[in-house]
Formats: C-alpha cells, sequence, structure tokens
C-alpha cells in the first residue's frame, strides 16, 4: 500500500484483524482502514462495532487510537456512529486520550459541521480549555482556532481575562506545537487596557527563548501587537525593545532557509519599528557562502536600518559588495549606495563619490545601475552634484540596458543647459529610436522637447524630426498621444509648453518601496505565517475568501478615536476615497495622460501634480475641473474655531482644521495638525496650487518634533500673495497638498476674502467721488445683509478692524448712509455705499468695482464680519 499498489481487494481479510491484541498490528489494520475506506464505504461499516469496543478499552493508547482513527475515515455512514465514542473520550479520565479527542472534533466538523454543532461538542471544547492538562488546552485551542477560521462570525473563542489567564498557565507547560497554538490564540486577543496588555507581554516574553523558531516568532507576533497598546514613555515598553533584538538576532544563525523566512518577518518589524534592531547593524552583513536570496533580503534590510550613526559602516559593506561576482547581487548593492544617498542626507557626497568610483572600474553593469541611481540622487538633491555630469556622459556608449539609458536621457534632457553638446548625444540615441524600448522612447522624446525650450534656435530640426517619429512613424498608443500633446503644446502656446515641461519637480522621497501603513498592521498580525513571507495579506493567496479573516493591530492606549480610527479597521471603501500621490518618478506629462477627464468624481483626486505646478493648465480650468463641483463641500472660514479641512480617513490618519487670520499687514493660516494614525508622522512640507489672489506660503512648515499618535500641534503658516497666479471658480478657492513621511495629501478650502484687504485702503473723499461716477452703472451690484442689530456707528468701527474704511457719512431721510472703500493685496479697489434704516435689521449694500466678479466675496466678507 505505502509503495503505491492497490491492495484494496483485501479489504475483508484485514478488517478481521482488527480484533487482535496487538498494539503494532493494530495500528497497521487503522491506517489500511484509514486508506481504503473511502473507496469501500460499505464494507468499512463492517470495523464500526470494533471501534466503538476500542474506545471502551483499558489501554488509552488504543482508546486514542481508536477515536483518532474514526476521525480521520471521511466517509458520512460511519460520522454517526462516531459521535458516541466521541462524547466519552472527550471527557476521559486520561489526557492523551481528551487531547485526541478534541483535534477529533475539528475533524468531524470538517465533514459535518451541523452534527458537531447538534451534539453539542463544541461546548465541550470550549470546557476542555479550563483543563488542568496543558496539552488538552493546547489541542482544545487549536481545534477551536480551526473551527472558527471557517466560521469567522462564530466566535468560538470568546476570550476573557479569566480564559486568557488559563492559557498562560498552560503555555508553559505544553509542547512547543501547543505553545504556538496558544500564542496565535492570544494574538486574536484584544486587552480592555495597557495594563492588561503588558501583564500579557510579561508572561509571554520567556517565549522568545525558546529553541523553537516557530514559537519565537509567534511570540514576537503577541509582543509587537501589544506593544501598540503600551506607552512609549513607559520604562517597560524600552525593556521590551531590547528583550525583542536577540531572538530575532539569534534566528539568523540558522540555516538559510529559516534565515529567510526570519528575514522576511524582520523586514516588516524593522518597518513597523526601526528602534528594535538600530544596534543590530552587524548581523545583516552578508556572508560569501549566503545563497543569493539571504544576500538580498539582508541588503533590503541593511537600507531600512541606515541611519547617520551608522551609514559609513554600511557604505564601506555596499561598495565591497559591488565588486563581488554575482550579476544580480552587484546590481542590488549599487542601488542600495543610491537608496542610502537619498535616504541619509549627511551621507550623499560619499555616496555619489563611492558611486563616481565604481563607474571608474568600467564594469558594464555596474556603471549602468550607478547611473540609474545617481538619476534618483539628482531628483533628490537638485543643483547639488551636477558636477558629475560630464563622468556620467563618458560612458554613454557602454549603455544597453532600457532602464539605464532612459536614465542617461533624462539626465541629458534635465541638464540640456550644462551639457555643451546635448543636441549631438540625444542625436545619437535618435538613430535607432524605432528599435528602442518604450521606456528610451518616451524619454527621449521628452528630452529633446525640454531641449529645444532651452535651446530653440539650434534644435528645431531635432524636435521636428523626434515629434514626427512618435506621431507619424509609431504605433504605440502612449508615445504618440505623448507627442501629439508636445506638438500642439509647441505649436498653440510656447509659454504653456515652458511652464508645464520645465516645471519643477517635486522631490523623491525617501524610501519608495516601504509596505503601505494599513497593509503593513495587517501583516505584523500574520508574522509567522506564509503572508508575512510574500508580504501579501491571506486573502491574495488563499482561493477563496473563506475563512480569511482581516486582521488590524490594536488602537493606542489613550485613543478615543478607537472607533472611527482608519488605521483601526481598514475599509475597501476607505482605500478607494485616497487621493493621487505624487509619483516618485516619471515624466509629469506623462502621468497627466493617465488621468481620468472623465465625469467629476466624489472625493478629490487632484491632479497627479498639485505640485508640479505647471501641469494645470494644460486641463483648461485648473485643477478644480478635476476635482468635480465641490463648491458646495468647500467651507470659508472667518477666525473663530477652526474647521475640518482634511478629515482623518481621506489622510491615512492625518486630520488638518484652521483658520486665516490678517494682522497687522500680514496673513496666516492658523492650522491645527492631529495624528489619529498608529505611527510617529514627520517631514511635513506644505504647498499650494496657483490660484486668484496668488496666495502661496512666505516659509516652510515648521513642525519641530514629530508628531505621535493621538498628538496635536498648532502652527501659524505665514502667507504672501507673491505666487503664481490662476483664476479659480469660487474665486477664494484655494487647493493645497501637505506631504510627510507616509504619503501626499490634498484638500481644498475657501478663504474669506477680507484677510486679502490691506491697510492702506483708505482713498481720499474727491477720488472717492470720481472713482464712484467713472466705474460703470453695469459693475454695480445690490446685496441684503439681514439680521444685523448693530447702528451705524458700531458697523463703521467693526468694519474698519478689518480695513474696510469709512470715507464719509451722511443722513438722508432717516436713512444712515456709510461711503466706503477697500482695497485688496493685488491693487483692485472696491468702494461701497451701505445704507443702514435704525428700525429696520436689514441693510443694502451697494457695491462698485472695476473687477466686477469680485463683489459677491466682497458682500459675503462684509456678512462674516458683521455677524461674527
Amino acid at each position: 500500500m505505502t509503495v503505491g499498489k492497490d491492495v484494496s481487494a483485501l479489504f475483508p481479510d484485514v478488517v478481521n484483524c482488527m480484533q487482535t491484541d496487538n498494539l503494532e498490528l493494530k495500528k497497521l489494520v487503522y491506517l489500511y482502514l484509514m486508506n481504503y475506506a473511502k473507496s469501500q464505504p460499505d464494507m468499512a461499516i463492517m470495523a464500526v462495532n470494533t471501534f466503538v469496543k476500542d474506545c471502551e478499552d483499558p489501554n488509552p493508547l488504543i482508546r486514542a487510537l481508536a477515536v483518532r482513527t474514526m476521525g480521520c475515515i471521511r466517509v458520512d455512514k460511519i460520522t454517526e456512529y462516531l459521535c458516541e465514542p466521541l462524547r466519552k473520550c472527550l471527557k476521559d479520565e486520561d489526557p492523551y486520550v481528551r487531547k485526541t479527542a478534541a483535534v477529533c472534533v475539528a475533524k468531524l466538523h470538517d465533514i459535518n459541521a451541523q452534527l458537531v454543532e447538534d451534539q453539542g461538542f463544541l461546548d465541550t471544547l470550549k470546557d476542555l480549555i479550563s483543563d488542568s492538562n496543558p496539552m488538552v488546552v493546547a489541542n482544545a485551542v487549536a481545534a477551536l482556532s480551526e473551527i472558527a477560521e471557517s466560521h469567522p462570525s462564530s466566535n468560538l473563542l470568546d476570550l476573557n481575562p479569566q480564559s486568557i489567564n488559563k492559557l498562560l498557565t498552560a503555555l508553559n507547560e505544553c509542547t512547543e506545537w501547543g505553545q504556538i497554538f496558544i500564542l496565535d490564540c492570544l494574538a486574536n486577543y484584544m486587552p480592555k487596557d495597557d495594563r492588561e496588555a503588558q501583564s500579557i507581554c510579561e508572561r509571554v516574553t520567556p517565549r522568545l527563548s525558546h529553541a523553537n523558531s516557530a514559537v519565537v516568532l509567534s511570540a514576537v507576533k503577541v509582543l509587537m501587537k501589544f506593544m501598540e497598546m503600551l506607552s512609549k514613555d513607559l520604562d517597560y515598553y524600552g525593556t521590551l525593545l531590547k528583550k525583542l533584538a536577540p531572538p530575532l538576532v539569534t534566528l539568523l544563525s540558522a540555516e538559510p532557509e529559516l534565515q529567510y523566512v526570519a528575514l522576511r518577518n524582520i523586514n516588516l518589524i524593522v518597518q513597523k519599528r526601526p528602534e528594535i534592531l538600530k544596534h543590530e547593524m552587524k548581523v545583516f552583513f552578508v556572508k560569501y557562502n549566503d545563497p543569493i536570496y539571504v544576500k538580498l533580503e539582508k541588503l533590503d534590510i541593511m537600507i531600512r536600518l541606515a541611519s547617520q550613526a551608522n551609514i559609513a559602516q554600511v557604505l564601506a559593506e555596499l561598495k565591497e559588495y559591488a565588486t563581488e561576482v554575482d550579476v544580480d547581487f552587484v546590481r542590488k548593492a549599487v542601488r542600495a549606495i543610491g537608496r542610502c544617498a537619498i535616504k541619509v542626507e549627511q551621507s550623499a557626497e560619499r555616496c555619489v563619490s563611492t558611486l563616481l568610483d565604481l563607474i571608474q572600474t568600467k564594469v558594464n553593469y555596474v556603471v549602468q545601475e550607478a547611473i540609474v541611481v545617481i538619476k534618483d540622487i539628482f531628483r533628490k538633491y537638485p543643483n547639488k552634484y551636477e558636477s558629475v555630469i560630464a563622468t556620467l556622459c563618458e560612458n554613454l556608449d557602454s549603455l544597453d540596458e532600457p532602464e539605464a539609458r532612459a536614465a542617461m536621457i533624462w539626465i541629458v534632457g534635465e541638464y540640456a543647459e550644462r551639457i555643451d553638446n546635448a543636441d549631438e548625444l540625444l542625436e545619437s540615441f535618435l538613430e535607432g529610436f524605432h528599435d528602442e524600448s518604450t521606456q528610451v522612447q518616451l524619454q527621449l522624446l521628452t528630452a529633446i522637447v525640454k531641449l529645444f525650450l532651452k535651446k530653440p534656435t539650434e534644435t528645431q530640426e531635432l524636435v521636428q524630426q523626434v515629434l514626427s517619429l512618435a506621431t507619424q512613424d509609431s504605433d504605440n498608443p502612449d508615445l504618440r498621444d505623448r507627442g501629439y500633446i508636445y506638438w500642439r503644446l509647441l505649436s498653440t502656446d510656447p509659454v504653456a509648453a515652458k511652464e508645464v515641461v520645465l516645471a519643477e519637480k517635486p522631490l523623491i522621497s525617501e524610501e519608495t518601496d516601504l509596505i503601505e501603513p494599513t497593509l503593513l498592521d495587517e501583516l505584523i498580525c500574520y508574522i509567522g505565517t506564509l503572508a508575512s513571507v510574500y508580504h501579501k495579506p491571506p486573502s491574495a493567496f488563499v482561493e477563496g475568501s473563506r475563512g480569511v479573516v482581516h486582521k488590524s493591530l490594536p488602537p493606542r492606549t489613550g485613543s478615543s478615536e478607537s472607533a472611527e480610527s482608519p488605521e483601526a479597521a481598514p475599509s475597501a471603501g476607505q482605500a478607494a476615497e485616497q487621493p493621487a500621490v505624487i509619483p516618485a518618478q516619471g515624466d509629469l506629462l506623462g502621468d497627466l495622460l493617465n488621468l481620468d477627464l472623465g465625469p467629476p468624481v466624489s472625493g478629490p483626486p487632484l491632479a497627479a501634480s498639485s505640485v508640479q505646478m505647471g501641469a494645470v493648465d494644460l486641463l483648461g480650468g485648473g485643477l478644480d475641473s478635476l476635482m468635480g463641483d465641490e463648491s458646495e463641500g468647500l467651507r470659508s472660514d472667518v477666525g473663530g474655531s477652526p474647521a475640518v479641512w482634511l478629515p482623518a480617513m481621506k489622510a491615512k490618519g492625518l486630520e488638518i482644521s484652521g483658520t486665516f487670520s490678517r494682522q497687522v499687514d500680514s496673513i496666516s493660516m492658523d492650522l491645527v495638525l492631529t495624528n489619529k494614525a498608529l505611527q510617529v508622522m514627520s517631514d511635513f512640507a506644505i504647498q499650494f496650487n496657483r490660484n486668484s489672489f496668488g496666495l502661496a506660503p512666505a516659509a516652510p512648515l515648521q513642525v519641530h518634533a514629530p508628531l505621535a499618535p493621538n498628538q496635536s500641534v498648532e502652527i501659524s503658516l505665514p502667507l504672501n500673495t507673491v505666487g503664481s497666479v490662476m483664476k479659480m471658480d469660487p474665486l477664494n478657492n484655494l487647493q493645497v497638498a501637505v506631504k510627510n513621511n507616509i504619503d501626499v495629501f490634498y484638500f481644498s478650502t475657501l478663504y474669506p476674502l477680507h484677510i486679502l484687504f490691506v491697510e492702506d485702503g483708505k482713498m481720499e473723499r474727491q477720488m472717492f467721488l470720481a472713482t464712484w461716477k467713472d466705474i460703470p452703472n453695469e459693475n454695480e451690484a445690490q446685496f441684503q445683509i439681514k439680521d444685523c442689530s448693530l447702528n451705524a456707528d458700531a458697523v463703521s468701527s467693526k468694519l474698519q478692524g478689518s480695513n474696510i474704511f469709512t470715507i464719509a457719512k451722511r443722513n438722508v431721510e432717516g436713512q444712515d448712509m456709510l461711503y466706503q472703500s477697500l482695497k485688496l493685496t493685488n491693487g483692485i479697489w472696491v468702494l461701497a455705499e451701505l445704507r443702514i434704516q435704525p428700525s429696520n435689521p436689514s441693510f443694502t449694500l451697494s457695491l462698485k468695482c472695476r473687477a466686477p466678479e469680485v463683489s459677491q466675496y466682497v458682500y459675503q466678507a462684509y456678512d462674516a464680519i458683521l455677524k461674527n
């Protein structure tokens, strides 16, 4: 049978041997039955009597063997006969029989779930969690977990502090696999407060020194999960961090396959809590006899742990790796040097000189990788290291890989004004245009257009040649579309073309390959499983969604947001609402061409380039045309309490609220940034899109310390009005991009116009009269300000506080007439006549202005000031 021969014909004869008292023979007969019962169900029933009899045998080994075999025979007819013996075995006096029966319940549940529920076996299993024998407890937990996975809504493992205490007691005494079942069960428990979380962590910590790596990883999973609930100020938190490092380091002395699994898990842990392993850089240095998959994984973790303190050590090591014989590893090492430059600014210069040394080796694939990463360094630190361009140009002829050729073409196009023979270099690429890969063709098209915009007289022929190659001779739709856009831009509006193609590019982010925070939190809950090796949630690789439950980390202590926190329970809907991120690489127009300019969408997916300012003109109405009609949802804030501009749900846990204010000659945006996520936020920056009055930040967004979870910080951001101007709809619409270490987020708000009323807005009387007559009557607009009970003097002084000046006051037939003037930051004057009847709470406001579209917003400012 075990060598693959069919011996099912002997079934009746083998069944007759069941009555034997010889334990070894009985095991063989039971093994035979398990194998062939499915193909001969009618014959298998003959064995039932012997099973029932064996379940009452005085020898516990035989009782356990009988119940185990009955559970493995997946024949419906036998299942009903199994219930009675199983019930007895679950209450057997011998723990070995009870632990075997517990697993048998899970097997029976898989064959016939309804039968198990009707017979009350699930309640008996729950009672076994309180058993005096740790192995019985472990098997009961394993069986319940197995059943709960196939019925996520059943809540079988209803854990409470009492049952957790029993599990922790059993944890110290059961076998290693029993410990894993219990630890995995603990990981699904949600402690009621940080004290309970700390108490569980203290009792789980000794498992970190276990010899079995699976027990260690399960313990790490429990601790990583419950650490979320501990305050970072606790002494215990620091102690726990120190205790977590040695077991992880020990895992790296195992055989390569185990090392790889450990490294994949460490990769997740380092992304979540780099402080755990920040002093352990040396254990990730590559050994000469490591297999390639271990080397590449170690390299990845080295870059994640790189910091100012250890960068010299890391660079020396990486430079060594770049001279290895393994091509894949060398490429990754060269790339790693570039990533270090981008991550640790202080090391950038050393990294660049290391890369130049490597280019001097003239090893083809090293040179190509170095050029690819130097391009990224240029993006991160503009105008700093461009002196190396000459060295790069010397190696042009040796480039044969698409990515390296594309990177070199980007460098030549971007810095064409510094390279004397840029046109010749690009022309040399153009000769084999149709043989190049799409990536190179797109990059070449953009580079030549950039060159043309910088040196129009010398390169007219070249640009016409590339445009005709791209549009007429190419069958690639991406290339053709980009060619047509450039052609139209250059032929209709060269100034716009310059703004679009030569726009300032956003700096690329430090680590582009970090796992998205909500996914990372979910993967932390799966440490020690296949999900942590694939770096994908189980739903991505388990066929059918049955039994896959989405897990997430508990909310931080003291967080009243636990219910609404976007991190606590990520849903598909939330993920869909997140706005587009500024791309790390790639050409601006390429991104614009990918935008969906269909019907307006809800939620603001701003252009891929709210920060790449020049891009918006391509789309007609600027970014607002991409945002759908959002005017109803926009809020205008006049001092007072801050309004929420960016809810945490839409910004991965960052909530931004604020108001605008004006003090003498200065405008400020008063922001409150609140971190409702589970991770620290840092590296804040802010940028405005072009707007009607050129509002722009007058200084960087200064957040002096990283923003911890559940912390808020108030910032007053000074503004000026010297930014780029573009008419918005509505006129006072402001589109803002805020960046932090997690992502880039976009929102829109309406600013009250009176922050733009300047202090020298008082007109001379004669000038006022002449101007009022001079402005045509069709520019006059009338508005009603209702429910205002102030008298003329109170109105006048209140408005003067916001730079609306009263020039004259008259009383006509019992009505007070106030004649007023104000001036906007862009020099537009607005003249006003305000009629106030003492007994009437409605005022009539007449406004005259050479730019009548402003009047509506000036009226809104009047209304807000008088009622505030």
